[in-house]
């Protein structure tokens, strides 16, 4: 009998779904965070939710950890969990939110909403010059994951060029017009008018857009960041905007998260900020498309099958 711990509010019908998928196979457990015991945590076999990582390492017999978030960099962080534990995350459950906050920044950028809404605050009624169309921009999306993937997908339905980056040379989606593997970043970079970031965490993204690269950018291009805020190196982004380099930039995640109020990234008007809320649960049925999943994984974990949706601890997504 497997002992099987969720950490996260769940509603009746969330519990009873995972219920069911565990059947007479598992013990399940729910918990809230702040109500987690010692043994709960040492008697896990499975944990599912949200735990925080320090919940984590206590957890001596875990072999399954299932999350309810896209991202895992704290989980992957060694001596975490244990070695042969397996861990899978839930980046479809937040597609849906994700893209359609990446559309939202689009428009905002591009319409100069940010500007405007400063006007707002100051009742001053003023045109502040051209904007530019989705229609026939060449938006280059990095990361064409489930969020990635969505995103582009709706921006080519609205009449936009995708210019499409990811890891593998995989088949082309027909939302995707010219498709390219990471090695050829710097070659798209200089063809965008917009760049939209939804990358994985881990070495391999971080600060992946450096001084060089947002040089690449074209001066009147946007950037766009609903992935992971140190994809960015804030440095060298705020040097670029300060020398008058890019039109625009959205950024749904930053480094260091939250954003200090410090930040000189607060006062620059051409820098659109949210406060990492293209998901976090905003959108009704995310948390219910989470469940799914893990309940998909629960069956499986009992059954002994391979799990979907498993994570490269190595590469951190």
């Amino acid at each position: 009998m497997k002992n099987i711990l969720t950490v996260i509010p769940l509603n009746d019908s969330q519990k009873t779904l995972l219920q069911e998928a565990a059947g007479s196979n598992a013990t399940l457990t729910f918990r809230e965070a702040g109500t987690v015991t010692k043994e709960d945590l040492e008697g896990a076999h499975g944990i599912i939710g949200m735990p925080a990582p320090d919940m984590v390492k206590q957890a001596a017999n875990l072999a399954w950890l299932q999350l309810f978030t896209a991202g895992v960099d704290p989980f992957v962080v060694p001596g975490v969990m244990p070695d042969k534990a397996v861990l899978t995350n839930a980046p479809g459950a937040h597609a849906l939110s994700v893209a359609e906050h990446a559309v939202a920044l689009t428009f905002a950028l591009l319409r100069k909403l940010r500007t405007y809404g400063i006007q707002q605050q100051a009742a001053h009624w003023e045109l502040r010059g051209e904007v530019k169309s989705v229609e026939g921009a060449r938006i280059a999306v990095l990361g064409l994951g489930e969020s990635g993937g969505l995103y582009a997908k709706k921006m080519h339905a609205l009449g936009a060029h995708i210019l499409g980056v990811r890891r593998h040379a995989l088949d082309k989606p027909d939302y995707v017009d010219e498709q390219f593997t990471n090695d050829a970043l710097d070659e798209v970079l200089g063809q965008a008018d917009v760049v939209t970031m939804v990358l994985p965490g881990g070495a391999a993204t971080e600060h992946i857009m450096d001084e060089r690269r947002l040089r690449l950018m074209k001066k009147d291009a946007y950037l766009i960041n609903v992935g992971r805020g140190n994809a960015i190196d804030p440095a060298a982004l705020k040097k670029v905007l300060a020398e008058g380099h890019l039109a625009g930039v959205a950024l749904d995640v930053t480094e260091p998260e939250p954003l200090p109020s410090d930040d000189a990234l607060w006062g620059i008007e051409r820098v659109l900020i949210t406060p990492h809320s293209a998901s976090n649960f905003l959108l009704p049925g995310t948390k219910d498309r989470a469940v799914q999943t893990a309940a998909e994984n629960l069956k499986r974990f009992l059954a002994g099958e391979a799990l979907t949706e498993v994570v490269d601890r190595g590469l951190g997504y």
